[in-house]
């Protein structure tokens, strides 16, 4: 049986259909309760599924159509988390343009714990959708730390860091043994934060906020490798490295040879997904430090414009990421999710589907099918 990730395969989110949003808005304006917005959601998830199923995917999720941002509405679910304002960030589109936003702060205000099952019941309701492998997507633990460092962390619940960081993997691992003891085995961790170690302004900004920026990596590193240390030997965990992803724009540029080393030979998970759509990845030399063993999913089909790549285009650039690493190694997706918020990025369901069908297409065509 093939194994994830898939040669053709997709990092997870897509454009919520308008009869989810409608229900979402119902909900806010007390027109349903939560049991209604949970049936909008079961219906448009099974609509997603089949899309999935329709195109030929292995990997099926949920659309994270149950989440209004990507990380908050699971980090606000273990003890310790509030949400407190945002911060303020320049996101960048495509064209000069920019787009001012505040993503959400989380903040540590007691002792991290995971006091209830936070992914089982959607992994549950997906993997009754389907007879293909479901994967689930959560935020990296790291979310919790970059962002807002040592100032977003309580002293009083926290005056050492060591125990944050021992009490967050902590509460990752009770979350994967649940979500293992459920049946799940294929696991995604979406990362903006090693991705954000790429860029100049952010290292600079995290040296304001007290941090380095050289020892981050490692750091993290350990955060993830003791957060699914003892997940099962057949579960696949992958992590996901995201610039930024907000109604077409991003947040941060740079290619990955500030962390490469690290993300490839210290983070002890099984792939990689990683953005590749465009100049502001940079090149793939990195992926010479790629080991044997290890998937790097290439993020070559952009989802932020609506335009459709070339086959031929994104058959040469694996050509060129096949000189610094084994091609049997590589895979193919789109470069991130097509919805990381509830808002989506600014594209049709049509160019949506286009583009899946092109990773598709093109994996058929460069390997011999898209499993595993």
């Amino acid at each position: 049986m093939p194994m994830p990730p898939f040669r053709a395969d997709h990092v997870g989110s897509f454009l919520r259909p308008k009869a989810l949003i409608d229900a979402r808005e119902a909900f806010k304006a007390g027109s349903i309760d939560a049991a209604g917005l949970r049936a909008a959601e079961d219906e448009a998830i099974r609509g997603v599924v089949k899309f999935q199923e329709d195109l030929g995917l292995q990997s099926i999720t949920d659309g994270e159509f149950r989440r209004t941002y990507f990380h908050t509405d699971f980090l606000l679910q273990l003890d310790g988390v509030e949400e407190s304002g945002g911060t303020a960030v320049h996101f960048h589109q495509h064209g000069g343009k920019e787009l001012s936003y505040a993503p959400p702060v989380m903040k540590i205000t007691g002792k991290v714990e995971h006091a209830r099952d936070i992914q089982r019941p959607d992994y549950e309701f997906l993997a009754s959708c389907t007879t293909r492998t479901p994967k689930v997507t959560i935020p990296s633990p790291t979310m919790l730390h970059f962002r807002g460092g040592r100032e977003a962390i309580d002293a009083t619940a926290y005056p050492q860091l060591d125990d944050f960081y021992s009490d967050l993997a902590a509460a990752y691992r009770a979350e994967i043994a649940s979500l293992a003891d459920a049946g799940c085995r294929y696991l995604q961790l979406d990362d903006t934060n090693l991705a954000y170690l790429c860029d100049d302004t952010q290292r600079e900004n995290a040296r304001r906020r007290g941090m380095d920026p050289d020892e981050l990596p490692r750091l993290y590193a350990r955060i993830i490798n003791d957060s699914i240390r003892d997940k099962p030997d057949d579960m696949i965990v992958c992590v996901h490295l995201c610039r930024g992803n907000f109604r077409s724009s991003w947040a941060a540029e740079g290619g990955y040879e500030p962390v490469a080393e690290v993300l490839f030979n210290e983070l002890k998970v099984d792939g990689y997904f990683l953005e590749y759509d465009d100049p502001r990845s940079g090149d793939f030399a990195p992926l010479r430090h790629v080991p044997k063993g290890k998937t790097v999913v290439l993020g070559l089909v952009t989802t932020k414009l609506g335009e459709l790549e070339s086959k031929d285009d994104v058959k040469r650039r694996i050509d060129e990421a096949a000189r610094q690493m084994p091609l049997d190694q590589i895979a193919l997706s789109p470069q991130c999710g097509f919805s990381s918020t509830v808002h989506g990025n600014d594209i049709e369901v049509a160019q949506q589907a286009a583009k899946m069908q092109l990773v598709i297409d093109v994996a058929t065509e460069v390997w011999g099918g898209i499993g595993g």
